[in-house]
């Protein structure tokens, strides 16, 4: 019936709004819909106007859609308001229910989130404000008075912000000088002024991913394992997160597909239990592993020769 499918459609603009990352397995388990199905949706919502954000490997349909604008100048608090209700209740110290709920609702509406964990002094609430107020207007600003303990040097740094990271104590951006992508410490800023300058390197921006082995890389990285019981354990006993990743395959096997950042840490476990773990993608990880064990081989001969 059109009336259930357009509950359905009503549902995933819910889940897609949320301020959450879901891939697209994420949203057809939440849904109970086939990927086929979901890739119609997210093309309908394109064509309907909604700003469909494809983050791999997550999906989700930005605020700043014309509709959500729309909506926002009708029913709901400007995102300022939204900002200072939370503050205010930040600040009362009041636990209850209800002001846990209030918060809950505000989180989900607004881009709240990033503001959370970040200590409203002054003067940090003032550089957390430009900078969010960047990311929502997609705007350049300078970071002044940068202190980078590399170089040693403080300095201004003209910048595309577009990413908060690690308890929102780091801001992702893209430095217009050196076209590269960096991360920058909050607390090491001194000021930060937004400019007359819409983002104009947009698609070089580049977010930073950390993986379950803790290495981080700019890229996900794919890869199908097939392990046997010893190093289906073993994997979870040291790697808790990885079970999420991991489904039975008959009684003895598991199959694990996930993404990691570096070949480095899951290279490290497949070498220690090769032999209970069958590699089936990819190619790229094949080959790191296939040229570890060369140049092992070639270290072992050379100690041996040496010796």
């Amino acid at each position: 019936m059109r009336h259930d499918k357009l509950e359905r459609e009503l549902n995933l603009l819910l889940l897609l709004t949320e301020n959450h990352n879901f891939t697209v397995k994420d949203i057809c388990d939440r849904m109970g819909i086939s990927r086929r199905n979901l890739y119609y949706y997210l093309e309908f919502f394109r064509l309907a106007g909604f700003k469909v954000e494809n983050n791999k490997p997550f999906y989700r349909i930005r605020k700043d859609s014309p509709f959500f604008r729309k909506l926002d100048e009708t029913v709901h608090f400007t995102e300022d308001e939204a900002i200072t209700l939370r503050r205010i209740l930040d600040k009362t110290g009041d636990d209850s229910a209800q002001v846990q709920r209030l918060k809950h609702k505000l989180d989900k509406l607004y881009d709240l989130d990033i503001l959370d964990n970040v200590e409203l002094k002054e003067q940090q609430a003032h550089i957390t404000r430009q900078l969010y107020d960047a990311i929502k207007g997609r705007q350049t600003v300078m970071l002044v008075g940068y202190s980078s303990p590399h170089s040693n040097t403080v300095s201004d740094r003209m910048v595309e912000p577009f990413l908060f990271m690690n308890g929102n104590r780091e801001i992702r951006c893209y430095e217009v000088k050196s076209k590269m992508n960096k991360t920058f410490k909050l607390s090491r800023m001194q000021d930060v002024q937004l400019l007359d300058l819409l983002w104009s390197h947009e698609r070089e921006h580049r977010q930073m991913f950390t993986d379950v082995f803790m290495f981080s890389g700019e890229q996900w990285l794919p890869i199908v394992l097939r392990m046997g019981r010893l190093s289906a354990s073993v994997l979870r006993e040291e790697y808790p997160q990885t079970e999420r990743y991991m489904e039975p395959d008959g009684d003895n096997h598991w199959l694990l597909h996930m993404n990691v950042c570096s070949y480095v840490g899951i290279g490290r476990f497949v070498l220690g239990l090769y032999d209970d773990i069958e590699v089936l993608e990819s190619n790229d990880f094949r080959d790191y592993l296939r040229q570890k064990v060369e140049n092992m081989s070639k270290d072992r001969q050379q100690q041996l020769i040496t010796h």
